[in-house]
């Protein structure tokens, strides 16, 4: 029986694992200077927490900002809790890690996107991606952003 190296799962294991440090660190010591987060995440995971209101608004996917204010974050191995404010109105989410599209720090341009592979070979499999910053900033260079693709090392 065959047995591949799942490269594309370990790499987003990985991206995972240091997600969660950050936010351990942030948790433990807050956030340092100018550091701040756009994390992007599937609304319809299952173990995703969000109010009512905010599931009708985001039926697919909704980006968070963590950056002046914050509360309550609670990093565990399996994802995160906090409460933001939207709108004036205090509210606590809960994220699973594999729910996490992407997590940005554009106050160093840093990037993770988790992408679901094409069913190339009928696999299962994601890829795993560091792309260019891939939050909004119209009219703003990007090429100064890091760029590492996976795709050069597949079959």
């Amino acid at each position: 029986m065959s047995r591949d190296i799942e490269y594309g799962n370990l790499m987003h294991q990985a991206m995972r694992g240091l997600i969660r440090t950050v936010l351990k660190d942030v948790q433990d010591h807050g956030l340092p200077g100018a550091h701040h987060f756009f994390i992007t995440f599937d609304t319809t995971h299952p173990d995703v927490q969000i109010a009512e209101w905010l599931s009708q608004r985001y039926p697919e996917e909704m980006t968070v900002v963590m950056q002046h204010w914050y509360d309550n974050l609670d990093v565990t191995d399996e994802g995160f809790s906090i409460t933001l404010n939207f709108g004036d109105s205090p509210e606590p989410i809960y994220v699973p890690y594999d729910a996490i599209k992407t997590f940005v720090d554009p106050s160093v341009e840093f990037g993770l996107r988790f992408e679901a592979a094409e069913d190339e070979d009928d696999d299962d499999e994601s890829s795993a991606e560091t792309p260019e910053d891939p939050t909004p900033q119209p009219d703003e260079d990007r090429s100064a952003a890091d760029v590492v693709s996976l795709d050069s090392f597949r079959k």
